[in-house]
């Protein structure tokens, strides 16, 4: 088995209560895990009064992250799947395998006595899930392996980090791995370059989000005068009556093996700017004439609209699709197809060229928070990449 230095230094002496790797995307973290910690800390507990718990973000991220590349390396016989119980038999130890994004989750572990836990993408828990588990690993013997990447130096867990707690504490940069393709490795600094992701996902710093959210949009290189003929094409709205409601008509198409978003228009109306609110239909029939000569696939809209989804239903002229929400998730997918120039914005859309370039982190908030001010035809443009962009073969930062 070959690993890094770095990698070697944590078999060597990850032995406390407390065993965290922090820092870069794709610096060996979980390879390790996978390939020695989480075998050799089961055995060794194997037997012993407590449980064995596994945690991810989710039950689902946990199997992908953890149980599937498990089974790939040892086998689905030594490495079963999570069950309807949400147990797993991974080498002769009943392990439960949790999502720890909500506390209510995990409560069937209260007042249980853990032997030892993994948590995988820790910074993504709900704060009560560990705080519970710190009550709940009470054995001499008991021990916890984490992983994360940095997020905000405000988030609870780097609190945790800087504790007086019995820690191992061992941070990583991207250029820790080095069995990543230097071309990989490369490419992916080139491309987050001047943003909050370079910090943490490459160098492995815990830094506050703060500035342009998409530095990394020009004008120059993003912004063109004609758009090409697209294979299928989308509506993507964020909903609003006196706040401003925000459509945007993308076109994606096939370039060299990848998809390829463009803007192509927009329609933009405040109810406050005008002093004039509309009606659902009078947006809808708005719809209708961005739509014009176009061939739409469906419409994504605000989840919370439902007056919105229920008229565009009623005219039967498009399928209406619930947009997904997820923010940073949403930012991160955003920038990295801005920064491998695979989002483009055409020259009319004024309003949202715009808020490109006042797109701004809430500095004043203790979590990753965009500013809540002229950010419509941004959050439909996000709500369009969760969605409709979802499947395409982009590289997703983090995890």
């Amino acid at each position: 088995m070959k690993l890094t230095i770095k990698q070697q230094e944590y078999l060597n002496n990850a032995t406390r209560r407390w065993n965290v790797k922090s820092g870069a995307t794709r610096s060996g973290k979980t390879y390790l895990d996978i390939m020695a910690v989480i075998p050799l800390r089961t055995r060794h507990v194997q037997g012993k009064p407590g449980l064995t718990v596994f945690l991810g973000n989710t039950r689902g991220t946990l199997q992908r992250n953890i149980i599937e590349p498990l089974q790939s390396l040892y086998s689905s016989r030594l490495v079963g799947d999570i069950g309807a119980d949400n147990t797993a038999r991974i080498f002769g130890e009943k392990v439960y395998c949790l999502g720890a994004d909500k506390v209510t989750q995990v409560d069937r572990l209260r007042g249980s006595s853990i032997k030892y836990a993994y948590c995988d993408e820790v910074v993504t828990y709900n704060n009560e899930v560990f705080e519970m588990l710190k009550s709940r690993l009470d054995k001499p013997y008991s021990r916890c392996d984490l992983t994360c990447n940095p997020d905000s130096p405000m988030h609870w867990f780097k609190k945790f980090m800087d504790s007086d707690a019995d820690i191992y504490l061992q941070e990583y940069s991207i250029d820790d791995n080095d069995f990543l393709p230097s071309d990989f490795v490369e490419n992916l600094k080139k491309e987050y370059t001047g943003t909050v992701w370079y910090d943490r996902y490459i160098l492995g710093k815990w830094v506050l989000a703060e500035g342009l959210i998409y530095p990394m949009f020009s004008t120059n290189r993003h912004v063109k005068q004609v758009t090409p003929k697209c294979d299928r094409h989308y509506i993507f709205i964020d909903y609003g009556t006196q706040n401003p409601f925000a459509a945007l008509l993308f076109g994606v198409r096939r370039e060299l093996g990848v998809d390829v978003a463009y803007l192509i228009k927009e329609y933009y109306y405040s109810g406050r700017a005008n002093n004039r609110q509309l009606t659902d239909d009078d947006y809808y029939n708005e719809l209708v004439r961005l739509a014009d000569g176009y061939d739409i696939d469906y419409i994504g809209i605000d989840p919370s609209a439902a007056s919105m989804i229920a008229t565009i239903k009623k005219h039967g002229q498009f399928s209406a699709k619930k947009a997904k929400n997820d923010v940073l998730n949403g930012i991160r997918s955003v920038a990295s197809l801005i920064a491998q120039e695979r989002l483009y914005v055409h020259i009319s859309c004024k309003n949202t060229i715009a808020e490109f370039q006042s797109y701004l982190w809430d500095t004043k908030s203790t979590e990753d928070r965009p500013v809540k001010d002229n950010d419509h035809a941004m959050d439909a443009l996000r709500y369009f990449v969760n969605t409709a962009m979802a499947q395409s073969n982009f590289v997703l930062i983090g995890g």
